[in-house]
């Protein structure tokens, strides 16, 4: 599937999202990356076999002050 050197990353590994981007469409909130993966705006995932990632935000390290 990938032509890139070195090779994008395969939609079954962690760091999948490092894959080239092949297609925005930002007004949608969608782009589509090298390895089939359909990455959302909100850090959701379709990958290639139809299994959905939910999103993951990163939950702030920093406290809030009270």
């Amino acid at each position: 599937m990938c032509q890139h050197r070195p090779p994008c990353p395969s939609p079954d590994a962690p760091d999948r999202e490092a894959a080239v981007v092949l297609t925005r469409r930002s007004v949608q909130g969608w782009a589509l990356l090298c390895n089939g993966v359909l990455l959302f705006d909100e850090t959701g995932e379709l990958l290639p076999e139809g299994q959905v990632v939910t999103p993951h935000r990163p939950i702030p390290t920093e406290s809030m002050p009270s």
